[in-house]
């Protein structure tokens, strides 16, 4: 079995299971010996699984106002690929709080009560236009992952890198189910560009914000400032966030489409290594 998907047809979800208890090392700085880099990663894995658990809320709230048949598959595999990724992040934020990252707030019950309090107050659409922008956010990173030799070949904890591949490449299979869904209830090209144009303001801010934040209840990198300064300004001049708010800002175009960018060769490519039949991953599957 190769467990690979056609671009264009509907995702689907892969039982999987990585298998964070046996690494190989207990290095706090995973990814290259890098303190920043590392509270990076370590900051975006912590807001997955919240966030995709809001995903599947926004899409779920419009479900009987889905028609289309084929749109509806979709849905499910949207919703089975988006319940898999929060839970294989959650495995992987248990070990990095306990390495001392300061992520496990990101997925309390507290700042859980207050997503849900700000969901109940904002209509449907815009909660279905928030999760549409922030996928064309993951669509754009995964394509970056997928496709930059250079952050491939950046040294890091393989398990990890196991699990950001097979993300991002769920990521891509799916890149365009919430926006689709937007469209088919109504939501309005206001709406989205709107929602996306708060977002995109915010993006810069909130991530140097964060990132800082975290740096600074580390103690070692707060003993290290010359070595956090270099580290900081090579992953923000790095093959990440190089060309990102471009990138980004195709969303904000009147007509945009996620599938107007053809990462189907990408896929194709990476369904055959992760999952095809000597594929990386398939030892990992249920």
């Amino acid at each position: 079995m190769t467990n690979t998907l056609p671009a264009q047809t509907y995702p689907k979800a892969r039982r999987i299971r990585f298998r964070f208890d046996q690494r190989a090392s207990n290095d706090k700085y995973f990814v290259e010996n890098d303190m920043v880099y590392s509270h990076f990663v370590a900051g975006m894995s912590g807001g997955f699984p919240a966030g995709e658990e809001s995903f599947i809320r926004s899409v779920r709230r419009v479900a009987d106002r889905i028609t289309d048949p084929h749109l509806r598959k979709r849905v499910t595999g949207f919703v089975g690929q988006e319940a898999m990724h929060g839970q294989e992040h959650r495995k992987l934020n248990d070990k990095l709080v306990e390495l001392g990252y300061p992520i496990a707030w990101l997925d309390s019950e507290k700042a859980k009560a207050r997503m849900l309090a700000i969901e109940e107050r904002i209509p449907p659409e815009v909660h279905l236009a928030m999760t549409a922008a922030a996928e064309h956010y993951t669509a754009v990173l995964a394509e970056r992952v997928l496709g930059s030799d250079e952050i491939q070949q950046i040294p890091g904890d393989p398990e990890v890198w196991n699990l950001l591949n097979w993300h991002a490449l769920e990521e891509l299979e799916h890149k365009s189910v919430a926006f689709d869904v937007f469209r088919a209830v109504g939501g309005t090209e206001g709406t989205r560009i709107g929602v996306m144009l708060a977002m995109y303001s915010l993006t810069l801010p909130l991530t140097y914000l964060s990132l800082a934040l975290a740096v600074v209840r580390d103690d070692t990198a707060r003993r290290q400032p010359v070595r956090v300064a270099r580290e900081a300004y090579r992953l923000f001049t790095g093959p990440v966030f190089r060309g990102l708010m471009p990138e980004l800002a195709k969303y904000l175009r009147p007509g945009f489409h996620p599938d107007d960018i053809d990462t189907s060769g990408l896929l194709s490519r990476w369904q055959r290594e992760l999952f095809g039949n000597d594929g990386v991953l398939v030892d990992h599957l249920k």
